[in-house]
């Protein structure tokens, strides 16, 4: 709900940003238009987003009524996510013709490198997956680093040394990230990046989703002293995570030389300022969290954490109003 209220805040941003920088002559040669979703996860928001992009392109291709628009125009939409996506589930929920304007790929692979053949993409989607690193920074769970991340299990930017560690991997994954999409966009294709970052000047640990994080850390603790699990396990662990600052970001993009930024705005979150009850707070945590949790601590500690969450925040509401707030930003690239 959270990523998909970001996105259809920025429909009209992009949209806008299509029909004003996309040359459609770049898909002219071969009557079809390829786009592609990476970190698709299983839907429904990348099939609303491959259609968005499709309804677009086809409104922007009719007002410019040129020869080229009366030859059929195709779309191919290419849904990459890790091999571990539940690749059978996206496919078999995704809408069935001749309501989908569009045929199919699965691409399995990290969008940390190329997945796709080189100028073969016009325009690239990607939404709420690059805060995911494409590994958790050396030395963050070695006891014996000055970077080691003690008591915590996210980089929540209160350890001087961890945050630095996990910078430098934001740095080198977001190099790799935007070199691999250079190479798969023609020239002069798009690239819609959206998600959430932290204003300049704001840790994670001041905002509300630090908080609810850094929680989940003192449950698992609190799960250790009653024996579920082990201090051992949780020294071991932690998130693969990093929210940059908005300047780090732009930092990043310019630095890499690739593109030219056509858009790049930060917002509040369409859902700020409405209620959060602790049930969709914990509901939501636990669902991108679930499988990683698992993995590392096994089975049977997932229920308990999250009832030990829900406990610990209605005995400790968050206070929305003092606590400092993460901004969704909403890019769009065009390859140079």
């Amino acid at each position: 709900m959270i990523q998909k209220a970001a996105i259809s805040s920025a429909v009209e941003k992009t949209r806008r940003c299509i029909f004003e920088k996309l040359d459609l002559q770049l898909s002219s040669d071969f009557g079809t238009f390829r786009i592609a979703d990476f970190g698709c996860s299983i839907g429904p928001n990348t099939f609303h987003v491959a259609q968005s992009i499709i309804d677009t392109v086809k409104s922007k291709r009719l007002e410019e009524s040129t020869e080229n628009s009366l030859v059929p125009l195709e779309f191919q939409v290419f849904f990459n996510d890790q091999p571990t996506n539940d690749f059978n589930t996206l496919f078999r929920t995704q809408p069935l013709s001749p309501e989908r304007e569009y045929f199919s790929v699965g691409v399995p692979g990290s969008f940390y490198g190329r997945v796709l053949p080189r100028n073969s993409i016009h325009i690239g989607h990607t939404s709420y997956t690059t805060h995911w690193l494409s590994k958790v920074p050396d030395n963050v769970c070695d006891k014996k680093s000055m970077a080691w991340n003690k008591n915590y299990i996210q980089c929540n930017n209160l350890l001087e040394e961890v945050t630095k560690a996990y910078k430098v991997q934001f740095i080198k994954d977001m190099e790799i990230f935007l070199d691999a999409r250079a190479e798969e966009l023609v020239p002069g294709g798009l690239m819609i990046v959206i998600g959430e970052c932290l204003p300049d000047g704001v840790s994670l640990y001041e905002t509300w989703q630090g908080y609810v994080m850094d929680t989940i850390g003192d449950c698992l603790m609190d799960m250790a002293k009653s024996g579920i699990t082990s201090e051992e396990k949780i020294d071991l662990f932690s998130l693969p995570v990093y929210f940059p600052q908005f300047s780090e970001l732009k930092g990043e993009i310019e630095k890499n030389g690739s593109f030219t930024i056509e858009l790049m705005e930060t917002t509040s979150h369409p859902l700020e300022g409405k209620p959060l009850t602790n049930d969709f707070i914990t509901s939501t945590f636990r669902a991108f969290l679930t499988t990683i949790i698992e993995k590392h601590f096994g089975d049977g500690v997932v229920d308990e954490l999250f009832y030990r969450l829900a406990k610990k925040l209605s005995n400790h509401p968050i206070d929305f109003e003092m606590r400092k707030k993460q901004v969704v930003y909403c890019i769009v690239l065009k390859r140079k």
